[in-house]
């Protein structure tokens, strides 16, 4: 048993000027035995996965809660006069120990989890929770912020305001300036809503794990393609069952739903996934009601009539009234051409044979139809060139041309899975950027999606600066025993999207990790991610890597028009679909009274107006829609249509300077976006670069919905 070490310490001295010397804490004794705790003498400090056990955490968390409880109260109790370092610093600083716990564990309960983890995670949310809360509500702590808030001093950088501004909004935000007994109901609520959350996001997980479909009769996947079959089998295999094995994990779903003639299969499958979480052994209706109305009763103490209010203050966006006004223009906008995309694959499929309406789990096999058809264009065509090694080098490659970075395969950073691989990051100069993780397959202990993570950010420390570690998680096709893992195009675009996030992260500059990389507004967050996916479509950098996995063959370049062709089929149809998720989510939290009601009905009502598939009693999304939930985009889903039109205005920056793989508009997109973080209000920065505030009718024109 040891002291904390020294790169845990808040001790800051600046030579000649005192008002920088920071508060020292007594800090606890830790046991650096465990893993969790000691020093990190790995590769960048690195996580070292394969020593930590599932016992190392709960102790840890523990170990580090008291942590970071003896350094907020050297903040508190130091007799010198509040400064903006010896208060706003020093609590910016404050809690490294317990970040790093935070951000490895958590990361692997989305990525690799098991039955412990989730246990440990609801043992351990409440004791973070009041933690939270312990920190926000000390009113000795909030006088400090305001004494500094108020009386700010002379020498503040415009990094330093911001810091300022987000400090003191943000205990604002959080009770502080509520009296004793509304601070007391305050905890009650987030504390349950912490536990809420939690146990949505462990229903989610667990119903889409519950369902399979296994088939024995090879008549039923004979038509399948090879990719598909293969995959199918081998999640049999993996199960210790016979035949092929549909899941509700996406590259085992849509290449089902997608390829597959059998309408009862296939019917049961989309019942199945469209009913996860609604009523049964992992129902989360109950949850859902709990969470709003939490939501909503924090937000009423808080002074905000509606949780969404209380949200979008703090959004580009700002308010509710132009959000809706926003996901309305864009509805009125689209409408009409997504119920004639509708129409248009339904006729197509009378023309087949087919008798009646084309119902949800039809749409995929004679949307690919059509597409195969009109264009001459399907996944099968595709895929034989996108490889996902390829992909990846071709990725790799675009952020060479567009920002100078490399990427070197590091064999010596440790993984937590064998999936897993680790790169290091390089810019042009050889200088060390960051770490990046990749994770692109599949397994039970990971759940549906993709995203991109940190399990450490960047920030500068007694002028030493610590460069991020990020993580990409996906969830692609996996390699079979005869074939490479081969990506369809929407997997590439998926790649390019976490990628986009993933620059976001690596190439953050400035002194304080809660303004740097991904900490920007919700809505301005998904700008990096939505603008790279312009790339898949760009045959520039198509023909740079682009080949057949096995004869080498560089894609064809009548295919590369084909796939910039196809670019918008059906992109009406799409951007409703996202626009009714928006709009479900705004009404969840912009309920004014508590909520009592059905679900599913509530559902239906909320979407009705962007519906455009038939409607089908006894299912609904929201009981696994992990992202209002359970994620952190609660009355914020609309960011990634509000991004959209972002990126859409932003990608002609490249398109008009002539040059999409590297030149002025790749450099001022690092220089007023990547590299700046939450360092100012985004629409600065936007403007900043562009030279104009962005405009709907860009997202429009690049749809093709020109009337």
């Amino acid at each position: 048993m040891k002291k904390i070490l020294s790169f845990m310490s808040l001790t800051l001295l600046v030579a000649g000027c005192a008002d920088r010397t920071m508060p020292v804490a007594d800090l606890p004794e830790i046991d650096t035995s465990n893993p969790l705790l000691a020093e990190w003498e790995t590769p960048y400090a690195t996580p070292p996965f394969e020593r930590i056990e599932l016992k190392d955490y709960e102790p840890a968390f523990d170990a580090a809660i008291a942590v970071q409880r003896a350094e907020i109260e050297a903040i508190v109790k130091n007799p010198a006069k509040p400064s903006f370092h010896n208060t706003i610093v020093a609590l910016e600083r404050s809690g490294e120990l317990l970040s790093r716990i935070e951000g490895l564990f958590y990361n692997l309960l989305e990525a690799d989890s098991n039955d412990e983890m989730q246990r440990i995670a609801l043992d351990v949310q409440p004791k973070l929770t009041a933690l939270s809360n312990d920190i926000a509500l000390d009113p000795a702590l909030f006088a400090r912020v305001k004494a500094v808030y108020e009386n700010p001093g002379w020498f503040l950088s415009k990094e330093d305001k911001r810091l300022l501004e987000k400090t003191y909004k943000s205990f604002a935000r959080n009770g502080a300036a509520l009296p004793a007994d509304k601070q007391e109901l305050y905890r009650q609520y987030t504390t349950e809503l912490g536990e809420m959350t939690l146990k949505f996001g462990q229903n989610s997980l667990a119903a889409t794990n519950a369902f399979t479909l296994n088939i024995t009769d090879p008549g039923r996947v004979e038509e399948l393609p090879d990719f598909v079959k293969e995959g199918l089998a081998a999640d049999a295999k993996a199960r210790g069952e016979k035949g092929w094995t549909v899941t509700l994990q996406y590259p085992s779903y849509v290449p089902f739903m997608t390829y597959s003639s059998d309408r009862e299969a296939k019917e049961q499958l989309w019942r199945a996934s469209n009913a996860r979480a609604l009523g049964g052994e992992f129902d989360n209706c109950e949850n859902i009601r709990h969470i709003v109305d939490l939501r909503r009763q924090i937000a009423g103490l808080l002074g905000y009539e509606t949780y969404a209010d209380y949200v979008l203050e703090e959004r580009m966006a700002e308010n509710t009234a132009t959000v809706n006004a926003f996901l309305q223009e864009l509805l009125d906008e689209t409408i009409d051409y997504a119920r004639a995309d509708y129409a248009m694959i339904n006729d197509y499929a009378h023309a087949q044979g087919f008798e009646g309406d084309v119902m949800p789990w039809d749409w995929s096999y004679y949307a690919e139809k059509y597409k195969n058809e009109k264009y001459a264009l399907s996944d099968e065509q595709v895929k034989p060139y996108f490889e996902l090694e390829k992909v990846k080098k071709g990725v790799f490659l675009l952020a060479n041309k567009l920002y100078g970075l490399n990427f070197a395969r590091c064999d010596d950073i440790a993984v937590y899975h064998p999936d897993v691989t680790a790169y290091e990051v390089t810019d042009a100069k050889g200088d060390f950027v960051a770490v990046l993780y990749l994770d692109f397959f599949p397994r039970a202990s990971k759940r549906a999606g993709a995203w991109m993570t940190e399990f450490r950010g960047s920030k500068v420390v007694e002028g030493v600066e610590t460069r991020p570690l990020v993580s990409l998680v996906m969830n692609f096709t996996k390699p079979t025993e005869t074939k490479p893992s081969l990506l369809t195009f929407d997997e590439v675009n998926t790649f390019l999207h976490e990628f986009g996030h993933s620059l976001h992260g690596m190439l953050g500059q400035g002194e304080y990790e809660s303004l740097n990389g991904t900490s920007v507004y919700r809505d301005f967050v998904e700008l990096p991610s939505q603008i790279i996916e312009n790339w898949a479509t760009e045959k520039q950098w198509l023909d740079l890597w682009a080949e057949h996995y096995e004869t080498g063959e560089k894609m064809p370049a009548e295919l590369v028009e084909k796939i910039v062709a196809a670019k918008n089929y059906l992109a009406a149809y799409a951007n409703v679909r996202q626009l009714s998720f928006g709009m479900t989510d705004m009404a969840w939290h912009t309920l004014k009274e508590p909520f009592t009601g059905d679900v599913e009905a509530f559902e239906k009502q909320s979407m009705a107006p962007a519906q455009v598939l038939p409607v089908v009693d006894g299912t609904a999304m929201n009981p696994a829609f992990t992202h209002i939930f359970s994620g952190g985009y609660a009355a914020g889903y609309y960011g990634y249509k509000w991004a959209e039109v972002l990126e859409a205005d932003a990608f002609k920056a490249f398109e008009e300077t002539g040059s999409i793989l590297g030149g002025p508009a790749a450099d001022a997109f690092r220089k007023h976006i990547l590299t700046q973080g939450g360092h100012e209000h985004p629409m600065k920065l936007y403007v900043a670069f562009r030279g104009h505030k962005p405009e709907t009718k860009a997202l429009i024109e690049k749809m093709g919905l020109t009337k």
